[in-house]
């Protein structure tokens, strides 16, 4: 009687080149730009450092992507410390070249007008596409991501809760910044972009 035999271990996913690492953050932060320019149009805000970085645009004298590069720099350290060295490298490449980006869109495009619903939908989509990319290359934009991963570690509490209270503080700055309506379709901007990430980054859903 033959015995069975074990079951194979599941095929580890090729690693990603530094090429196709390069590729991918430059597409997911041009998909995440154009997400930018769209909600910068409408006067959305949406959560995580981006939004923080959108509240403060509308608040003060210097601009989105000024603000998205000087808020994120203390979070290098604990990305070091939690995520390592590469994941940080390219976290901060992302964080550049999407600030670089912020500043320089204006001079490429022109956008007269755009409703708010399709910017929260349309935009909410386009970031969370782009933040998808920059995940499935162990990348990211910072912020407070690496904050509550680091906080779960250090303290015992949940990263999940953590990122959620950051981000419904963010959003209800909204409502102090933007009109009523722009700071509703700014709830659901954020509701759509982190749909679009609950649906495609599952761990254990995918090989790579």
């Amino acid at each position: 009687m033959r015995s069975a035999s074990a079951p194979s271990a599941p095929p580890q996913p090729l690693p990603h080149t530094p090429l196709e690492d390069a590729a991918a953050i430059l597409t997911g932060v041009l998909l995440v730009s154009v997400g930018v320019i769209l909600f910068k149009q409408a006067g959305l805000v949406t959560g995580g450092m981006a939004g923080l970085a959108f509240a403060l645009d509308y608040a003060t004298d210097w601009s989105f992507g000024l603000w998205f590069f000087v808020l994120n720099l203390p979070f290098y350290w604990l990305a070091i410390r939690k995520m390592g060295l590469a994941f940080t490298l390219k976290t901060f490449a992302a964080v550049g070249l999407l600030s670089l980006t912020s500043e320089l869109q204006s001079y490429y495009v022109h956008i007269d007008m755009v409703q708010p619903a399709y910017a929260a939908l349309v935009g909410g989509m386009l970031m969370g596409m782009g933040m998808l990319v920059l995940f499935r290359h162990r990348c990211s934009l910072g912020g407070f991501g690496i904050m509550a991963l680091y906080l779960q570690e250090r303290c015992g509490w949940r990263a999940g809760y953590v990122q959620m209270t950051l981000d419904c503080l963010v959003l209800l700055s909204a409502f102090f910044i933007v009109d009523l309506e722009r700071a509703l379709w700014s709830v659901v901007a954020a509701l759509t972009l982190n749909q679009v990430l609950s649906m495609n980054h599952r761990p254990g859903r995918y090989g790579g």
